[in-house]
């Protein structure tokens, strides 16, 4: 079966809506940006629930090695059932294949009420400590830019408390919190209060947290849609960066319309440009996972290995934009 960790955004959106295998190669002149950037050194990454894939973590690593992917998904909740050999085994398939481990999603609902954002953060140290002792180090959430009854600032005060409280557990633990700004005006204007929608907001959101664990996740869906640069991506540290997704945007739509549970693989379109997006994480030396979310529904139509083979077409293509 297919296991997604978060209170799922492509849940969300239907009831809402509507560094162990780094890659070097040489460098290269950067047409964007007029001068020589470094080496590639993000990896490519398989999330089987952004692609529609049924997978468990064993089946995973497989697929990966099978597809030539550089990185996966952790599940915590398959890794808390692993036997010590179970596991020793599987870090060392994971290590001799060059296999490394992306972010998974929080296990925190911290967008509800008060006792179900502290039942989850009560049973996040017990997550923590499997990926931990797996030598996974990342996690990650989304953020809404709208809400029903907060105002701007009850939302940003509540949800810099509630991941503030989450950091600090995941801090512990050598883990790294991730939050993914959401850039589509078409997704503000369903709620009464628009949120942040900008990398900007976002860092501001993460200021105010103030925990040295917690960055961004980049996703090139919502750099475009935010008006954000390549710019705005080299102000930023690669320590800033969590994660990376990669995907382009629908033809048929402006850039104000576009539409977030409707997306299009990377380079499907040429809507978004993908050149000056992963050419700035390459100047500043991202070296972490880039995984596609194209939230696209021919993509899950297909049979799993078939879908497994045309992402990594795409997002070899988009790679082969900064090779």
């Amino acid at each position: 079966m297919s296991h997604n960790y978060s209170p799922s955004r492509r849940n969300f959106l239907q009831t809402s809506s509507l560094a162990a295998a780094s890659v070097f190669v040489p460098a290269v002149l950067s047409p964007v940006f007029g001068q020589n950037i470094s080496e590639r050194k993000f990896t490519l990454c398989i999330n089987p629930g952004n692609i529609g894939v049924k997978a468990n973590q064993k089946e995973l690593l497989q697929m990966a090695i099978q597809h030539g992917y550089q990185s996966m998904s952790p599940m915590p909740d398959q890794l808390m059932a692993f036997s010590e050999t179970e596991m020793k085994d599987f870090l060392g398939q994971m290590k001799a294949k060059g296999i490394s481990w992306d972010s998974t999603n929080i296990t925190v609902d911290f967008r509800k009420d008060e006792k179900t954002f502290k039942e989850g953060l009560s049973q996040l140290p017990e997550y923590a400590k499997i990926l931990e002792k797996a030598g996974a180090t990342r996690m990650n959430t989304w953020i809404s830019n709208a809400h029903s009854d907060l105002t701007y600032s009850a939302n940003f005060k509540q949800h810099a408390d509630r991941l503030r409280a989450c950091a600090k557990v995941l801090g512990y633990h050598g883990i790294r919190l991730g939050l993914e700004y959401v850039g589509p005006k078409s997704s503000m204007l369903r709620r009464k209060y628009p949120f942040m929608r900008t990398m900007a907001e976002a860092r501001e959101l993460i200021a105010a947290i103030g925990e040295p664990n917690v960055g961004l996740v980049l996703d090139s869906f919502h750099w475009y849609c935010a008006e954000d640069t390549a710019e705005d991506i080299l102000a930023l540290d690669k320590s800033d960066i969590i994660t990376c997704d990669i995907n382009d945007a629908r033809a048929d739509l402006s850039r104000e319309a576009q539409i977030d549970g409707t997306r299009e693989l990377p380079c499907a379109t040429g809507v978004i440009d993908l050149k000056a997006f992963l050419g700035a994480l390459v100047q500043i030396g991202y070296d972490g996972p880039v995984r596609s979310e194209p939230f696209n529904q021919p993509l899950r139509d297909m049979d799993d290995q078939e879908a497994l083979k045309v992402n990594y077409q795409a997002m070899s293509k988009a790679f082969a934009l900064v090779d």
